[in-house]
């Protein structure tokens, strides 16, 4: 598919901000199931100082400043990109047991170092806890298969949850939104990642856009789309590099697949958590009050975009 994804924020301040620095996460990802074109970023006010750079976990972050007075803040990155379907998995592969890659990532003085072991330690918005060990384990017999294992855990998450946009907020923590049993896609994902980790298996959190399609005779809307988060987990027996080594999948909507859980899905940066990759965050010096809206909108790539 070749689609272009808009993302659009919008902030007023009152009284006027006096000096500002922010910092977006707002670049795709070239992935194994996607390829970025191009990307043009538009910040009004024109900022005074703007710069790029790469973070520890391959994310393109854009860091701008503000050294006078101004009462709103636009944003809009419009990126275009071509996705393919998910990469299907070899017969031989993907059968590792989940607890040998448990005791793979257990410490040992002499094991060798595996990249993937930074994702399986808490971290601020995914806790490790026996709540999350108690809700997983039925998903996790001794010697299953790994991937069976986690697709379960999935199902289970997209079957218990219930999905309500207004019942939970970014920092509500994962054991509150277990207890209560619903959230959002970020909860879910959160509560994956704090299960699987529980579990010592290594596991990112992906953010990201997905496709969607408005009822039968009506015109999508401008904006209506959301962000989207989903998982990854590592699993060492995949082929290739084991920088792709990586399945994920997506509790909300309990889809899953090997690079990316469709072709519909956009994957816009990886780490272990929300905070890790907020798509804007920043420091102000004022606007004590201020209002914030985002919108979305991924569909076709029809025009050219230059930066």
């Amino acid at each position: 598919m070749k689609l272009q994804v808009t993302h659009h924020t919008h902030y007023d301040y009152a009284p006027a901000v006096e000096t500002a620095q922010h910092m977006l996460c707002l670049q795709p990802q070239t992935a194994p199931c996607q390829t970025l074109s191009q990307q043009k970023l538009i910040i009004e006010p024109p900022p005074l100082q703007s710069n790029q750079e790469r973070d520890v976990f391959g994310n393109i972050r854009t860091y701008f400043s503000f050294q006078s007075p101004h009462t709103a803040l636009d944003v809009t990155a419009i990126s275009q990109l071509e996705t393919q379907a998910p990469n299907s998995v070899p017969a031989d592969a993907g059968l590792v047991s989940w607890n040998v890659v448990q005791k793979q990532f257990k410490y040992n003085a002499n094991q060798p170092f595996d990249e993937a072991v930074e994702f399986v330690f808490p971290s601020p918005f995914v806790e490790r806890h026996e709540d999350f060990a108690q809700y997983a384990r039925p998903s996790f017999p001794i010697d299953a298969p790994l991937i069976k294992c986690m697709r379960d855990l999935m199902h289970r998450i997209h079957k218990d949850f219930e999905y309500a946009s207004q019942s939970t907020e970014i920092n509500t923590p994962a054991r509150e939104a277990l207890a209560m049993r619903k959230g959002v896609c970020q909860d879910f994902a959160h509560i994956m990642l704090a299960c699987l980790r529980t579990m010592g298996l290594p596991s990112r959190y992906v953010s990201g856009y997905l496709v969607t399609h408005p009822p039968p005779g009506q015109e999508k809307l401008l904006g209506s789309d959301a962000s989207h988060a989903w998982v990854s987990v590592y699993v060492p027996d995949l082929p290739g590099e084991p920088s792709v080594r990586w399945y994920d999948l997506d509790p909300t909507n309990d889809h899953d697949g090997w690079g990316t859980p469709a072709e519909d899905y956009v994957r816009l940066a990886i780490g272990r958590d929300y905070a890790d990759i907020s798509p804007i965050r920043g420091v102000i010096h004022g606007g004590a009050n201020h209002t914030q809206h985002v919108g979305v909108t991924v569909g076709p790539w029809t025009t050219e975009v230059h930066s």
